[in-house]
């Protein structure tokens, strides 16, 4: 066995002893034994001591404390012979007890006995670390012996012993040698514990002891595949049947990602990052390794890291046509909850989570300090400026912030004092916003009050923060009928959702809403008792009969398009009311003939009492069609003789039942039209609703619903709003406009001591090396959602930003402010359903290609933009040259990553 713990002491190299002049005897007592490197000081944590035969170390005793030199007692060469059980894997023997059978020497004392007395030929030296046992510092005299196995080869262990000091990095180096396995490959290891199961190692720089491994344990190095996966992994799909893409040969980077359902926005955003140039050559380089942080309270103990350079390493080993991100998508709905499910996200979102996660994972501040932030207060820009990017290095030091991250100036002035606040804070993306149209296409149904006129559809176009009368004005410029006499009001399902008053914003309307407009008497009001008619809401219901044993309930089911009408308030009648809505109804209900008449006459008088609820009111009255003259003048008709009025103004002195035949019934309701409500007072502030009930079979008879149904289209409907295309400089512009804080967002201002709506304008200080830049197409507000499909016409070459860093420039290094395109990630469709694809170029062969899921196909540069664009991510050139004219060399590898041993599983064959 070879020397553990450390490297071959001097004299000891090859087995043959060096010596060296050795001093007096009495010189060699006082710095083996007295001085402060000597045998007597204090055992320290972690230092290297040496075990030396009690036997040999007793007879240099008798040699040095004796007066006179005497060459026949000289102890010779160190021989720890007795303490070994076997002089092939030099294994101690067991019970060995410090001061019977061994003496224990720091590393310089032993040094100094071996430069002077040599070690026995072939014996290792027997180098043992100091650990602290809760608080009490120890020689661990019997290290741990782990057995080291290959996961091509689990039948095959070999010992080998390590302190509990060794971090798993010896460990892995061990094995590596062990196997003959170069460090340029990537492995890592995993243990077997007793119960059968495997662990991840993750973090190979902590302790042996820090993992609780204990001796006689099973540890497995892997050595990841050319393909990019992990055997491991490989095992789990071998059930399924042989690889194909074993024999795959591809472009590197030319890999689609599997939909695992509702996951192209996902895919999308891996799609972009996986062709960031640097970003994708750190990881396949594996300088990830060194830098995983798995301490970061921040970060994901490094395993967003590492499972986002499996899918790197993978897509552009050249051996995939697609690859499947279960793995990726699984750690990051643990980490991130929003994205747990298979619901369709934000490709921006998972971008912007991803970049955290890996910038933690990956930051090389291993322990954050507290960092004010510092306003300018008058200090020059530039100070100002190097003193935020350093305060943002010492808590954020990764490839990310490296790759990413830039600098923006914020200046904030408040309305009230003047006072000027300027900050320097960096960020990691652009979010731009589009420029907005002002102007808004709604679409409407207008019901006139001539019942021979179907409901017309029209398109208007109105201001986006207009009111409701502005939709009124807009309507009126088409029918000609006075905004006055309109009424507007939103359906949903047979029923008035809202009625809107003139003064309403114009964004608590949906796009989806279906909104009905009716032209109502000019003299009308449906709350103000002044006005001379009053507008009430009329909803169709059709019974149903119940299962019930005596027939005596009868279910109420709403259908058709509700109504408002407007009805004088002197002629309130049931009576009256029935004969205007039979009017207003017209043009789809039939009028019974005088045979019809005759022949129901009896059967009406016969089952009217049965079939109408006690506290309905039957509507009846002359058999004669009422026609314009009974309609009244607010009915829609322009003159005619009064209709017959009930002394009483109230329905609650109405006529409760005539004894001619009728079509209908009249019952007031509440606003749902679900339940009835026992009276009705004109003078009662409650909204009056009433509803016109159907017998079912005299609504087959009479009512016609493909006819109450249809409705005609407006030249208007035709019409589309143009969308003019925008440059993505206006964007930018945009961007850097001065606005007015929100009152949802105020700014505390440190001299009024108060909070206000204060003036904020930022700019762009440095850019970063990838600049991502997020086109803000998706508006939210409290009452309304929408996409703003608008064309935004990016460059592919040359995107200057010189206009807009106001940071000194250097004339002398114009890349320093030109960007080339290098990922697209496109949006199809709205908002409640949408389709997410990439286009990208590949950053070795300079081909675009796009990205559908595992589709994947080559595509010209005219065919990038489009209104789908979405994300566009930018290479600074003077990185692209720096990068086309680097040197390829090997891949070197460093150790094995890091991470305190998780609960990952591992298949083994």
């Amino acid at each position: 066995m070879a020397s553990l713990g450390g490297n071959r002491s001097p004299g000891a190299k090859g087995g043959q002893p060096r010596r060296r002049r050795m001093p007096r005897q009495a010189r060699q007592w006082c710095q083996i034994e007295s001085c402060e490197s000597g045998r007597g000081r204090p055992l320290r944590d972690g230092e290297s001591w040496f075990l030396v035969d009690r036997s040999w170390y007793k007879r240099w005793e008798v040699y040095v404390q004796v007066e006179e030199e005497d060459p026949s007692i000289i102890p010779g060469c160190i021989n720890n012979d007795q303490l070994f059980e076997d002089t092939v894997n030099w294994h101690l023997k067991k019970g060995l007890v410090e001061g019977e059978d061994y003496v224990l020497l720091p590393t310089t004392a032993w040094n100094h006995l071996v430069s002077w007395y040599g070690l026995e030929r072939g014996q290792p030296p027997i180098e043992r670390k100091v650990v602290d046992f809760r608080g009490s510092c120890e020689v661990e005299v019997y290290p741990l012996e782990l057995l080291l196995a290959q996961h091509s080869d689990m039948d095959t262990a070999h010992s080998a012993q390590f302190s509990q000091t060794d971090s798993l990095d010896r460990v892995l180096r061990t094995a590596q040698d062990q196997f003959v396995v170069s460090p340029q490959e990537e492995t890592r290891l995993w243990i077997k514990n007793a119960e059968g199961s495997f662990e991840r190692l993750c973090n190979t720089r902590v302790t042996l002891r820090d993992t609780n491994v204990k001796s006689g344990q099973v540890v497995v190095m892997e050595t990841r595949s050319k393909d990019g996966t992990w055997p491991s992994q490989q095992t789990r799909i071998a059930s399924n049947g042989p690889r194909e893409e074993e024999e795959h040969q591809g472009q590197p980077g030319i890999c689609g990602l599997t939909n695992l359902g509702n996951t192209c926005f996902m895919n999308s955003a891996l799609q972009c990052l996986s062709n960031v140039p640097q970003l994708t050559e750190y990881f396949l380089k594996n300088r990830y390794l060194e830098e995983l942080n798995f301490c970061n309270p921040l970060g994901m103990k490094g395993e967003i890291a590492e499972a986002y350079a499996d899918l790197v390493k993978q897509a552009w080993s050249g051996h995939h046509r697609n690859i499947v991100p279960n793995v990726f998508k699984t750690k990051v709905g643990h980490f991130a909850s929003q994205f747990l499910g298979y619901q369709q996200h934000d490709s921006q979102e998972l971008l912007s989570f991803l970049l955290d996660g890996l910038h933690e994972d990956l930051n090389r501040v291993k322990k954050k300090e507290y960092v004010e932030q510092c306003d300018a207060a008058g200090r020059p820009d530039q100070e100002v400026a190097v003193e935020a990017w350093q305060n943002h290095k010492r808590r954020n030091d990764s490839v990310i912030v490296d790759t990413f991250h830039g600098l923006f100036k914020s200046t904030l002035v408040c309305p009230d004092c003047g006072n000027v606040s300027v900050t320097f804070d960096p960020f990691c993306y652009l979010s731009v916003p589009l420029p907005v149209s002002h102007k808004r296409v709604m679409e409407v149904f207008f019901v006139s009050m001539d019942p021979r006129r179907k409901p017309e559809q029209h398109r208007l176009v109105v201001p986006k923060k207009g009111k409701i009368s502005d939709l009124c004005v807009a309507l009126a410029k088409h029918t000609g009928v006075s905004p006055e006499r309109m009424m507007v009001a939103d359906v949903f399902s047979h029923r008035f959702y809202k009625i809107f008053q003139l003064d309403e914003s114009l964004s608590t309307i949906l796009d989806r809403d279906d909104i009905f407009i009716y032209e109502v008497s000019g003299r009308s009001s449906i709350t103000e008792n002044t006005r001379e008619d009053v507008v009430i809401p009329v909803y169709l219901r059709e019974r149903t009969p119940a299962r019930d044993y005596n027939n005596s309930y009868y279910g109420l089911m709403l259908f058709g398009h509700p109504l408002l009408v407007s009805v004088p308030r002197d002629r309130l009648s049931w009576e009256a009311l029935y004969h205007i809505l039979l009017y207003r109804l017209s043009r789809y209900v039939t009028r019974p003939s005088s045979d019809d008449e005759d022949d129901g006459e009896e059967k009406a008088d016969m089952e009217g009492s049965k079939n109408i609820p006690k506290s309905g009111n039957v509507a009846g009255g002359s058999s004669q069609d009422p026609g314009p003259d009974q309609a009244g003048p607010s009915s829609g008709v322009a003159s005619g003789s009064r209709v017959p009025v009930d002394s009483s103004p109230g329905p609650s002195n109405w006529p409760q039942r005539a004894r001619r035949k009728h079509l209908f019934t009249l019952q007031t309701v509440n606003s749902n039209g679900t339940s009835d409500r026992s009276n009705f007072n004109e003078d009662t502030q409650a909204q009056p609703y009433i509803a016109i009930d159907w017998d079912p079979e005299m609504k087959k008879r009479y009512y016609d619903e493909v006819e109450a149904e249809g409705y005609v289209k407006h030249d208007c409907v035709g019409y589309v709003l143009k969308k003019a295309p925008v440059r993505l400089q206006e964007c930018i512009e945009l961007f850097t406009t001065m606005e007015t804080l929100e009152k949802e967002n105020p700014w505390y201002c440190p001299n009024c001591k108060q909070h206000q709506l204060a003036t904020k304008k930022l700019d762009l200080w440095t850019l970063p090396e990838t600049l991502i830049i997020h086109l803000k197409r998706f508006s939210y507000t409290k009452f309304s959602r929408e996409k703003l499909d608008t064309l935004v016409e990016f460059p592919i070459r040359d995107l200057d930003f010189s206009e807009f860093v106001i940071k000194p420039q250097d004339e002398s290094a114009p890349e320093l402010y030109k960007y080339d395109l290098i990922a697209v990630s496109n949006h199809y469709g709205g908002l409640r359903d949408g389709h997410y694809t990439t286009f990208a170029c590949n950053k070795d062969s300079g081909q675009w290609h796009y990205f559908d899921d595992n589709s994947v196909s080559p595509v010209t540069e005219n065919q990038i933009e489009s209104k789908a664009a979405y994300v566009l991510f930018y290479q600074r050139q003077d990185v692209a040259r720096r990068l086309r004219t680097k040197p390829q060399p090997g891949q070197p590898d460093p150790p094995a990553p890091a991470c305190d041993p998780l609960s990952e599983s591992m298949d083994i064959n």
